[in-house]
């Protein structure tokens, strides 16, 4: 899983703020918001090259290389820092962040170490060195950087941070409250809606302490990260076949007492969602007889998130409260679970994991409160 990063995010900031040194890169934020990564860099850029001196615009620009995967050019950018700013708190921060992107983390420390011996009421320098202690292992260390961070200056994105080493350690309980800080702290509904999936991913690893988040297997820790129960986590000697996982499914239906109201083919209503519909006895029907007033269950052989229809009829499912969706297969790799409530067998580069059905952890899993499909309607009314 992945650890937010210590730079401010666009969300941070005021779209339009009075400042007019920060009036300066509202665009560069607005395209940075929309997804439009190369035109937001360009905009930083251009204001850098006419207002060398706006600390703002380097932070930002360098988090906008950072979360963009281009540490090398994030670095780069934080050379630049040092080369206009010299060796200050603030630059050295920023080539210390881009080192411990590039997974050089003693040259990491080292750099925010002198960012903090030249100012050490720099709250971004502490935040750093607190991601870069806990990179490397030092969970103690990470929590004491972070706090004197947040004493500095209090900010969600350290109290996410925080919440994620304690969550790694064990510690859920500690970990919740700090993610419900940080919620409390968030100036923007984005930023708030991450924290509130932040709480609920800590409840459900709770759900299986004493264990820590790296003893748990693979399914588990997909389950905990996205709430969407595995039907096939055990590994097995073949990858399970359309067919098992249906009767998984099938099975695990009857004995949470599920109905449904019709089966939803968001592709085509071909086997085997023919023997679906007619072991769960509810019509098969395609997406445009879709009604999410009748606890329906869509399914699907795989997430469609590049299908608007797709996108379409799980938000429904979701927004109704009624119903489920069910994908045979889903991508390992993938950081969340595709609108699915309910997998098959998840996979790894397109290839199905061995493993077999435990229909008995299914039901378990799909009993924890804070799994996707808690608290929905599963029978028609």
């Amino acid at each position: 899983m992945g650890y937010i990063r210590a730079m401010r995010t666009t969300a941070s900031y005021d779209l339009f703020p009075d400042v007019p040194s920060e009036r300066a890169i509202a665009r560069a934020r607005w395209l940075a918001q929309q997804g439009r990564v190369g035109d937001a860099e360009r905009a930083y850029r251009s204001v850098l090259a006419t207002q060398p001196d706006l600390k703002a615009c380097w932070a930002e620009c360098f988090e906008l290389l950072r979360r963009d995967g281009r540490a090398l050019e994030a670095l780069r950018l934080g050379e630049a820092a040092l080369g206009h700013f010299g060796p200050t708190g603030f630059a050295l921060t920023l080539q210390g962040a881009a080192l411990i992107e590039l997974g050089r983390y003693r040259e990491a420390l080292g750099a925010l170490e002198q960012a903090l011996e030249r100012d050490a009421d720099l709250g971004m320098a502490w935040h750093e060195l607190g991601y870069a202690a806990h990179r490397m292992g030092d969970a103690n260390r990470a929590l004491l950087a972070l706090d004197r961070a947040f004493a500095i200056e209090p900010h969600t994105e350290t109290l996410r941070l925080r919440g994620k080493i304690l969550r790694d350690a064990g510690r859920y309980q500690a970990a919740e409250v700090s993610f419900e800080g940080a919620a409390q702290a968030a100036e923007h509904a984005d930023q708030r809606a991450e924290c509130e999936r932040e709480i609920l991913a800590t409840r459900r690893y709770a759900f299986f302490a004493p264990r820590k988040p790296d003893e748990l297997s693979a399914a588990q820790r997909w389950f905990a990260a996205t709430g969407t129960v595995v039907l096939a986590p055990d590994p097995g000697p073949v990858p399970p076949s359309d067919e098992a996982l249906v009767k998984a499914f099938v099975e695990v239906a009857r004995d949470s007492g599920w109905r449904f109201g019709q089966v939803v083919a968001a592709d085509a209503p071909l086997a085997p969602w023919s023997a679906l519909a007619d072991a769960l006895d509810a019509p098969l029907v395609d997406r445009a007889a879709f009604d999410p007033a009748v606890c329906p269950l869509v399914v699907a052989p795989r997430p469609l998130p590049a299908d608007a229809a797709w996108c379409a009829l799980t938000a429904a499912v979701a927004a109704q409260g009624a119903g489920l969706v069910f994908v045979l297969e889903h991508p390992a790799d993938a950081a969340l679970g595709g609108g699915a409530d309910i997998i098959g067998v998840l996979t790894d580069a397109g290839a199905r994991r061995p493993r077999m059905p435990n229909t008995a952890h299914a039901i378990a899993d799909a009993q924890i409160p804070a799994a996707r499909c808690a608290g929905r309607r599963l029978r028609p009314t």
